[in-house]
């Protein structure tokens, strides 16, 4: 009995810490329960803060139901006290005595559970909440079926009675917290799950939203100077350019020249005459 409510007790006070509500006070992020569905769990979060938010919320949902079950099993609790570890931690969830007893539907909290009291019904019920979310896209939906169906996994699997129970209350409180999302069902309101596709889908039929009040962009005229100019520089460019003289050249006219220079002083020499011996002086 002692070990009875030592765990139950743990598992409540473990359950009361809500993430959604710690991971906004953390980060700065706006209350959960003030904003978007006014829910403190990861789907809420998701829709106001983001993705990165929303798996930090879901890891510490699932971790606060798992870490309280396997503690049971270490202390060597029976598979009924574990069901109902499981139990209290689900409605620590909902009913966190922390933040005035305002929590959340306990969905991952409740599947973390399962996944540290049997394995194979944890993978069960978070498969089922798969195919229903694929094929409805609707998360309340799958949230609904999946943990509705758990006692039942649990008594094909477990094969006891004394476990179903608890199991089965989990269920009763997770279609309770659903109730406004089962009445948005029937009335045909409840917002879908969007995946790519349909957003992909939703941007290529969407109309082009046109400005109004934008201004469009009138054209400057162009100055006759700056035509005259360009009409100038591409005649430039077609006249061809004069080639420079090749070195070839230069030496062959050069040739003649220092030849004529070579003549120059034979020509001297032919046009100089003898000079005449002076008459030497008599003694």
């Amino acid at each position: 009995m002692t070990l009875f409510l030592f765990l139950v007790i743990l598992a409540y006070l473990m359950g009361s810490f809500c993430s959604a509500i710690i991971v906004c006070r953390v980060f700065g992020l706006p209350d959960p329960r003030e904003e978007g569905s006014k829910n403190p769990g990861a789907t809420n979060v998701l829709r106001i803060a983001g993705k990165k938010y929303a798996a930090l919320v879901m890891v510490g949902d699932v971790l606060k139901g798992t870490i309280p079950v396997l503690i049971a099993k270490v202390l060597g609790a029976t598979p009924a006290i574990i069901a109902f570890t499981a139990l209290a931690a689900v409605i620590g969830h909902m009913f966190p005595v922390f933040f005035k007893f305002k929590g959340g539907k306990g969905v991952a909290t409740a599947i973390g559970a399962l996944l540290g009291f049997h394995f194979i019904i944890g993978v069960m019920v978070a498969a089922t909440w798969l195919l229903v979310a694929n094929f409805s896209r609707y998360s309340s939906l799958a949230s609904i079926v999946a943990i509705s169906l758990s006692p039942f996994y649990s008594l094909l699997i477990v094969g006891r009675l004394d476990i179903f129970p608890p199991l089965f209350f989990i269920a009763l409180l997770v279609l309770y917290k659903h109730k406004n999302n089962i009445n948005r069902l029937i009335d045909g309101v409840e917002p879908k799950i969007k995946f790519k596709p349909d957003v992909i889908h939703d941007i290529m039929e969407s109309p082009p939203v046109i400005n109004e009040n934008a201004e469009v962009p009138t054209q400057k005229p162009v100055a006759a100077e700056s035509k005259i100019e360009k009409v100038t520089v591409k005649e430039k460019e077609k006249t061809p350019k004069s080639k420079a003289p090749t070195k070839n050249a230069k030496t062959t006219k050069a040739a003649p020249k220092k030849a004529s220079k070579a003549e120059e002083p034979t020509k001297k020499a032919k046009t100089t005459k003898p000079k005449s011996p002076k008459p030497k002086e008599e003694q």
